[in-house]
């Protein structure tokens, strides 16, 4: 099935660029990024590394350039982890899905708080 391979290569390149971001790179700048998703193209390519910042602060210009020159760095260890002849270039994106799932649960959760606030003086009120 030619669908499998890419989805499992995507899957390794997510944990072994999550370890060596974490234990391998020294640089500040990208101490604190979440790899969110990872999608490898079908001819394996290309990889897109959605990432968001740890604690879901703003995706800084810094971070940006960080996470550019760790793609540089990266591709070799990442082939050589993975085994394959040709890595993938690697490239980073900030995760929108993410971000916009928090802001709809955050607003969801806001217009529940204020319906149970609307309805708490009808319930406390004296029936007759």
């Amino acid at each position: 099935m030619p669908g499998h391979r890419p989805a499992r290569i995507a899957e390794l390149v997510h944990s072994e660029v999550a370890r060596l971001l974490r234990e391998d790179i020294k640089d500040p700048r990208v101490a604190d990024v979440s790899i969110t998703h990872v999608v490898v193209s079908r001819d394996l390519g290309s990889a897109t590394l959605s990432y968001l910042p740890l604690g879901g602060g703003p995706i800084t210009p810094e971070l940006r350039e960080g996470l550019a020159d760790a793609a540089r760095r990266l591709r070799g260890p990442v082939g050589r982890a993975l085994g394959i002849r040709h890595s993938p270039e690697l490239r980073f994106t900030p995760d929108a899905n993410t971000e916009t799932a928090v802001r709809v649960t955050s607003l969801l959760s806001r217009l529940e708080h204020e319906r149970r606030s609307a309805e708490l003086p009808t319930e406390t009120e004296d029936p007759e």
